[in-house]
């Protein structure tokens, strides 16, 4: 039986979550269907751009949640008991 992968199944190589053997099926796939190898190539690319991505919280949103929690005690079971 012939196994047809789709871009799913090589997202999911690309992001390492096959097994062994799917491996060797998703490797044979991408060197006889150049439609598949050149998704994976794409997907390699766009993973590798995304891991670049910095991502920070505007200084006034950090503020915001700061603020937020000074206004709770660190144990809401202490407030209870008093």
């Amino acid at each position: 039986m012939i196994k047809t992968f789709t871009q799913d199944d090589v997202i999911r190589y690309v992001y390492e979550e096959t097994s062994v053997e799917e491996n060797v099926l998703i490797e044979d796939a991408l060197m006889s269907e150049p439609e598949l190898m050149t998704f994976f190539l794409d997907a390699l690319e766009l993973r590798a751009l995304m891991n670049k991505i910095e991502r920070q919280p505007r200084a006034s949103t950090v503020e915001s949640i700061l603020a937020y929690s000074r206004n709770y005690p660190p144990n809401p079971a202490a407030k209870l008991q008093s």
